[in-house]
C-alpha cells in the first residue's frame, strides 16, 4: 500500500492506493472517494470478532470513553487494486506514524486511520487524563503497520531525548509513546499554591502536561477549544423578551 498526504497542513486529505487484499480501518465518515474495487464494512468498535456484547461494548469505550465514533470503516481491496481517499472533520494536518510493535496514546478526535495489523483500543489514563482535560480514558493504538493522526491546526512531533522534558497545553496533545512520562499540573511550577493557582488562572493556560523523554510528542498548533471560544465571543448576545414588553 503506498499513501500520500496532500493539501495540508489546513486541508490535508490522505490519499491511499491500495493493492489486491490491503485493509484500511478509518474513523466513520471519514471517506472522500473510492474505487469501485473497494468493499466497505461498517462495524462496531472496529472489533469485527466475537459476540454482540463484545463488540457494542468495544464500541461504547471507543465512543463514550475514548471520544471516537461508536462504528468504525473497513475498506478491503477486495476487487483489485483501488485509491481511497480520507479526511478528518475539521480543518487540520495528517501525520502518518510507521509502527513496530509498539504502542501510542491519542487524545480524543486525532486517530483518523490505520493499516492492518494495528489495534484500537481504549486505555485508563487517570486522574492525571481528567485534569488534563483529555478525561479518564484515552485512545490505545498498538501493533505493526502504519498510523494516520489528524489534527486541528499543523502537527508537530518533539523527540524527547532521555530525562529532556517538554510542556505542552493539554489543548495541544494529539498523541504520544507509551512509555513517554507524562504528569499534569499547574503551568507555574514555583511559589505557593494559590501563587501558582492565580498564575495558571491569569495566563489562560490552566492545567498543562508535562512529558518526560525518551521518546516522540505530537502537538497540534491550534486549539479547537480556544478557537470555538473565540468564535462565541463574536456572536451577538441573544436577549430574551416577552411578547408584553
Amino acid at each position: 500500500m503506498q499513501f500520500n498526504i496532500t493539501n495540508g497542513p489546513a486541508f490535508a486529505l490522505l490519499e491511499l492506493d491500495m493493492d489486491a487484499g490491503d485493509q484500511v480501518q478509518c474513523e466513520s465518515g471519514a471517506m472522500v472517494s473510492m474505487s469501485s474495487t473497494l468493499t466497505l464494512e461498517s462495524s462496531i468498535g472496529g472489533n469485527r470478532s466475537g459476540g454482540l456484547l463484545g463488540r457494542a461494548l468495544s464500541g461504547l469505550a471507543r465512543s463514550a470513553l475514548g471520544g471516537e465514533s461508536f462504528f468504525v470503516s473497513t475498506y478491503t481491496a477486495e476487487k483489485g487494486p483501488g485509491h481511497l481517499a480520507l479526511a478528518p472533520p475539521v480543518p487540520g494536518d495528517i501525520s502518518a506514524v510507521g509502527l513496530d510493535n509498539e504502542a501510542l496514546i491519542i487524545q480524543a478526535g486525532s486517530y483518523l486511520a490505520s493499516s492492518d495489523g494495528i489495534t484500537v483500543d481504549t486505555s485508563f489514563s487517570g486522574l492525571r487524563g481528567l485534569l488534563g482535560g483529555e478525561g479518564l480514558f484515552a485512545l490505545k493504538v498498538s501493533g505493526s503497520g502504519v498510523l494516520f493522526l489528524s489534527s486541528f491546526g499543523a502537527i508537530v512531533c518533539r523527540e524527547l531525548a532521555p530525562g529532556e522534558r517538554t510542556i505542552v497545553d493539554s489543548g495541544h496533545m494529539v498523541a504520544y509513546a507509551e512509555g513517554v512520562g507524562m504528569e499534569t499540573r499547574m503551568v507555574a511550577g514555583t511559589g505557593g499554591f494559590f501563587k501558582r493557582a492565580m498564575t495558571s488562572a491569569t495566563s489562560g493556560e490552566g492545567l498543562v502536561m508535562e512529558f518526560t523523554g525518551p521518546g516522540p510528542v505530537w502537538i497540534q498548533t491550534r486549539n479547537a477549544d480556544a478557537f470555538s471560544g473565540w468564535i462565541k465571543s463574536l456572536l451577538p448576545e441573544i436577549t430574551n423578551r416577552s411578547s408584553g414588553q
